[in-house]
């Protein structure tokens, strides 16, 4: 993670900083979506704030401190999808569907988030467990069909909002843009896994071993 914080170059005390302003943009960017009585709005900032809270509720519940860098990516992508679905109040337009390249971003950073938990989760089981041996490429492997398996799934239950959606005559939570965009949905998910896959074993060694030493020392 040392690597990582250079190239980012921000000091742990303003990466918290950023962490805690998305945080609180979150908390206000629910409260627009009462003002406009979108429910959409409301469960998609709803559920971005929960996943943002992740690092503080392990903190608190688990004792397991994650480094600010990880606090800040996770945030960041709850934090973007959620402002995609509000956009800038008073333009009239969100930046899913004004900007071609947000829902790519958007779906790569939650995708890697995704991968991050996979990954780290597996390797903290197979350094801490005496009956599980995964050599790294299989876990690379491991990964990748995980992301891929979620963005499918991910997939589906927007079309399934949608169609109820439609079927009851109400907003979608989750918009679909049809199979096009769902194709490039899985790419970007694809990259997101990737990029975990290729460089987990660098920046999310010392959470695998934070997660191991909590949870599975001893089997």
């Amino acid at each position: 993670m040392s690597r990582l914080g250079s190239r980012i170059r921000l000091s742990e005390r303003r990466q918290a900083q950023l962490t805690r302003f998305m945080e609180l943009s979150l908390v206000g960017l629910f409260f627009i979506g009462i003002e406009r009585g979108s429910p959409g709005i409301m469960i998609n900032t709803g559920v971005a704030l929960l996943v943002a809270r992740i690092p503080s509720i392990l903190e608190r519940d688990y004792q397991l401190s994650l480094d600010p860098r990880i606090a800040l990516w996770i945030t960041s992508a709850a934090f973007l999808h959620a402002l995609g679905t509000v956009g800038v109040p008073g333009l009239g337009w969100k930046f899913y569907s004004a900007i071609p390249w947000w829902d790519h971003v958007t779906h790569a950073l939650s995708a890697s988030v995704v991968a991050a938990a996979g990954y780290a989760t597996v390797r903290a089981i197979d350094e801490h467990s005496e009956d599980v041996y995964l050599p790294s490429k299989f876990v690379a492997v491991i990964i990748l069909l995980f992301v891929l398996a979620f963005g499918v799934l991910w997939e589906l239950l927007e079309f399934a909002l949608g169609i109820a959606a439609e079927q009851l005559g109400t907003s979608t939570v989750l918009t679909q843009y049809g199979v096009y965009d769902t194709l490039w949905d899985l790419v970007y998910n694809s990259i997101g896994g990737v990029l975990v896959a290729l460089w987990g074993g660098i920046y999310l060694s010392d959470l695998s071993e934070a997660i191991g030493e909590r949870f599975f020392s001893g089997t």
